[in-house]
């Protein structure tokens, strides 16, 4: 086949010209720039969630100048960190007078003056055996001690389970001939060992 051939030369299509592709989106909004603007920048304090669209040389530009806290003193600036360690979340003072804070008190929870009746906090033993002030027994507790032989400064969980071990075993109905005393002492310890243990004292 002969290359200019006329059947050859009225089969070939002329090609048209391609249109020039240009990138698609917002321009760059770094003045004078006609960049795409493909990368976003905060527009700053007060306007989180809203951004520029800037190139990438001029994003790199806005990011090495960008400061958050620009126009704030050095005490503002640690307000703001401190208030951050729990989210700028509001605090509020409890029924005892404490102000409740996450992150506030030994090992970031409440403190050492929360209530921890069911002993969740190992610290709260120590704390206690180091002569931390405790609430007043009620009159209850009270009698339920006094049935074990105990006062109120006895009033710490290894001393009543010690005594109640020794109680149990010396007014058992074994240990006593059946006699029915020692049985019904024995129901009377064992009622003030449940009572103090619900309590938190045992």
């Amino acid at each position: 086949m002969k290359l200019d051939s006329k059947y050859f030369d009225s089969i070939r299509s002329k090609r048209a010209a391609e249109p020039e592709v240009r990138a698609t989106g917002p321009l760059c909004q770094w003045r004078g720039c006609a960049a795409a603007g493909s990368h976003r920048a905060p527009m700053g304090r007060g306007r989180e969630g809203k951004y520029f669209m800037l190139c990438l040389d001029h994003v790199r530009q806005f990011n090495a100048s960008y400061n958050y806290f620009q126009g704030w003193s050095t005490a503002e600036v640690e307000a703001f960190q401190k208030d951050a360690a729990i989210g700028h979340r509001p605090t509020w003072t409890t029924a005892n007078g404490e102000r409740m804070r996450a992150g506030a008190g030994n090992n970031g929870v409440f403190g050492h003056q929360a209530s921890d009746p069911h002993g969740v906090f190992p610290w709260r033993d120590r704390t206690e055996e180091a002569g931390e002030r405790r609430r007043r027994l009620r009159p209850l507790e009270l009698k339920s001690l006094e049935a074990l032989d105990l006062t109120e400064k006895d009033a710490d969980k290894v001393t009543v389970k010690a005594r109640f071990k020794v109680l149990v075993k010396r007014h058992h109905p074994d240990a006593n001939g059946g006699d029915k005393r020692s049985e019904n002492r024995l129901r009377e310890i064992i009622q003030a060992y449940n009572y103090l243990k619900q309590a938190g004292l045992a």
